[in-house]
């Protein structure tokens, strides 16, 4: 790979006495008509002053020469991680253009950062036969994995199709942002295939057609299926066993792409759980669903949803916040899904704000996340997520199990709840639908909690104790500087990533669906 630097990247100590300079002119620009909502001015300039740590982190993370950022970095931005990942490598893009979109960066630093991560990414290897990306390369030579840097263990090559959506979500973030440089990222776009990802046999009672995990171009040695490419290239990959087959879960955002390329049929949002079907032979789930079943396009869907304090919506598998809310920072979900999306979203966000007190934390935002007590770790709102022994929210990992009505009697219907453990990227998932929420519990975890550092917020706190985890993680950064970003510039990033083609077949479909979810007896907001 080419290793020639164009510039003397700033360092992030550096970095961060420049962007500290530059606030005033950033909150000048956003009271000059760059800021989306009409906020206070308090509150924007905390936002900025977020957005300014982040970044912060992200230009630590990031090598110099290849334009890749590690997948984590240590709290005092000075050891970065030794492998990386597309979705790394697609959030650092879309944070980017958000720098520069909002004043942290000038145009010319963001195309060079921006040319770096180009040129590396089309010198990396992939499948031939796909276009896709392996799952981890060296953030500083870019050769792909074989073998983990930290205890030598193997790695058997992998081909995600979430990770590979959000990379290439982001190089249509860069085609739009960055004009100079939008024949190159089209040219990396337009060479991924998302129909290699999609069966259209579907799982198990999902005729509709639905996308594999990934694949193993040379046979695994756990559980796999050998089958010819989906994408009729003749190679014969070995494709995981399961299938992304629940509706809110971060991999939609490949089925939309796939749909936007005309690789994979726009029925294909039928082919995924709402929740799963109702009755005993179901009663594994968390909750028994309600709800109804609706046609499209031929395929009947169960519209299911769970129901928590009296509202009622479409559960994710884990009951975490990136899975519902991360694809809405890059797709108009809410605008599109006047009557799927537009309830379900806000409502996700109330579920998680009412366990937050509910458990008695003070606090709230469940989502996957460095573990504050060592490691990594899936937190959510267990009766939110379909899985059964859920995402906890808690140290203690309590595992809410409550009754299904003629079917079996839950064992723990009402526990007590101990350490609770928040992460502040969960909370600015939720900007859109609760600002003064928001900011108010990330003024607590940052003044209360401590979990702020020269990077930003740090990536998780345990509420009770006050453990932090002194971390910071790529894709939890980069969902922040997302947030934001949106936030202060009116959904500038959705506007990169949607054109006429993904409109003309993307939003028929969003606007067909009709999901179940209501505020119910809680009225709403």
């Amino acid at each position: 790979m080419r290793k020639t630097t164009r510039y003397v990247w700033a360092t992030a100590s550096a970095a961060a006495l420049v962007i500290t300079a530059a606030m005033p002119a950033m909150a000048d620009a956003t009271a000059t008509g760059r800021g989306g909502h009409g906020h206070g001015h308090d509150d924007t300039r905390t936002l900025e002053r977020y957005a300014a740590d982040t970044w912060a982190s992200l230009v630590a993370m990031t090598d110099e020469e290849s334009g890749l950022p590690a997948d984590n970095i240590d709290g005092d931005l000075e050891t970065p991680g030794a492998y990386t990942s597309p979705t790394n490598i697609g959030g650092y893009l879309w944070s980017t253009v958000t720098a520069r979109d909002i004043g942290l960066i000038d145009r010319r630093e963001a195309r060079e950062r921006i040319e770096a991560t180009l040129d590396t990414l089309g010198e990396l290897e992939r499948n031939e036969a796909s276009g896709m990306y392996y799952n981890w390369y060296d953030p500083s030579t870019g050769a792909k994995l074989t073998s983990w840097p930290d205890s030598g263990d193997p790695v058997e090559p992998f081909l995600s199709s979430v990770d590979n959506g959000w990379l290439a979500a982001s190089l249509r973030v860069v085609r739009e942002a960055e004009p100079s440089l939008a024949r190159q990222a089209d040219e990396l776009y337009r060479s991924m295939d998302f129909g290699s990802f999609f069966d259209p046999a579907g799982a198990a009672g999902l005729p509709a057609g639905t996308n594999r995990g990934g694949f193993w171009d040379a046979e695994p040695s756990g559980c796999s299926v050998a089958a010819p490419m989906y994408n009729a290239s003749g190679e014969t990959v070995f494709y995981t066993c399961h299938h992304y087959d629940t509706t809110v879960s971060e991999s939609r955002i490949a089925t939309y792409l796939g749909i936007a390329n005309g690789q994979i049929p726009p029925t294909a949002l039928s082919g995924t759980h709402r929740t799963m079907p109702p009755g005993c032979d179901w009663a594994w789930q968390e909750q028994l669903p309600t709800g109804t079943t609706r046609s499209y396009d031929g395929f009947d869907v169960w519209e299911g949803v769970y129901s928590f304090d009296g509202m009622s919506f479409v559960p994710s598998w884990g009951g975490s916040m990136f899975e519902a809310l991360m694809p809405d920072l890059l797709i108009p979900e809410t605008t599109w899904g006047e009557r799927s999306w537009a309830l379900n979203h806000p409502i996700t966000v109330a579920v998680q704000q009412r366990h937050g007190e509910d458990a008695g934390y003070g606090y709230w935002g469940f989502s996957p996340a460095s573990d504050p007590f060592g490691g990594y770790a899936e937190y959510g709102v267990d009766l939110a997520g379909m899985r059964s022994d859920g995402y906890t929210s808690d140290r203690e990992k309590t595992d809410v199990d409550i009754d299904r009505p003629g079917c079996s009697v839950g064992t723990n219907p009402d526990p007590q709840f101990g350490d609770g453990v928040v992460t502040p990227h969960a909370s600015f998932l939720a900007l859109p639908y609760d600002r003064e929420g928001v900011l108010e519990n990330l003024r607590g975890i940052e003044d209360e909690l401590g979990a702020y550092g020269p990077g930003g917020f740090y990536d998780a706190v345990a509420v009770h104790s006050g453990t932090v985890a002194e971390r910071y993680l790529s894709l939890d950064q980069s969902m922040i500087m997302a947030a934001i970003g949106n936030e202060l510039t009116g959904d500038s990033l959705k506007d990169y990533v949607v054109d006429r083609d993904m409109e003309r077949t993307l939003r028929p479909a969003m606007q067909a669906q009709v999901f179940s979810s209501s505020w119910g007896e809680s009225g709403g907001r």
